[in-house]
């Protein structure tokens, strides 16, 4: 319904979101409606006449159980409506042969994938068609690990570890925000996600996961002034000081 204005959806799980998405906007719009017909209605009805005095009122004590029952069952029953969707995404977590390591710093994105010493900035590169598993960590304060296609956001909490999964349908090139403000450079906290066929991912990971890297705390604080170029979809790069 509302597909043109929400982010392209390429996650297994995005159309349970949305879905829950287009109904919330659905109540809102409907209650958005009903409350300003009211409001036009009271200006009217209740202008300020010759001859009219003003009128104390207390009240009406059913309509304010009403209006205090209603909005409390629809939150109930959105709860309800949402509750699988929550268990299916936070809850548990499908296998996968596909982890990457995430920490969070300000003002940039560590990656590392298992079974490799290589460290990427700001970047991340994955299989399409592919479960994939975080391991999300903070090193300092609170980030949050945000795709909009993905419909996936999740904090990164310091002194805790994560685990957040997706599954991506379409290959491409996806930003990756940190949609938590996290101090001063927290504009510029942003990296790339690269959704690969099966075989160019295969082709990346023998170039790139074998090479010798350079450890991550060499890495500067704030992101290097060449990391805002994405690199290139199929070689990728290295962490750099």
């Amino acid at each position: 319904m509302l597909d043109w204005w929400l982010p392209e959806n390429v996650s297994t799980y995005g159309r349970d979101i949305d879905w829950l998405f287009h109904l919330i906007y659905a109540i809102t719009g409907v209650t958005f409606i009903l409350v300003a017909a009211a409001l036009i209605a009271f200006l009217i009805m209740y202008r300020d006449r010759p001859g009219r005095r003003a009128r104390y009122t207390h009240g009406n004590t059913t309509l304010e159980i009403v209006w205090t029952i209603v909005p409390a069952l629809i939150l109930v029953v959105l709860t309800a409506l949402s509750a699988p969707a929550w268990s299916k995404i936070k809850m548990s977590a499908p296998p996968s042969d596909v982890v990457v390591e995430v920490t969070a710093k300000q003002f940039n994105w560590q990656v590392k994938y298992p079974n490799s010493d290589q460290v990427f900035l700001d970047e991340m590169h994955v299989p399409v068609n592919k479960v994939v598993h975080i391991h999300l960590k903070s090193q300092d304060v609170i980030h949050s690990f945000f795709v909009p296609q993905f419909r996936m956001k999740q904090d990164a909490v310091p002194g805790r570890q994560i685990t957040q999964w997706f599954e991506v349908v379409k290959p491409g090139k996806y930003e990756w925000p940190c949609a938590e403000l996290c101090g001063f450079g927290h504009s510029g906290m942003r990296g790339w996600i690269y959704v690969h066929s099966p075989e160019d991912y295969k082709k990346w990971a023998a170039e790139n996961l074998t090479a010798e890297a350079k450890p991550a705390d060499t890495a500067e604080t704030a992101k290097p002034a060449d990391s805002a170029k994405p690199a290139d979809k199929k070689t990728g790069g290295k962490a750099k000081k």
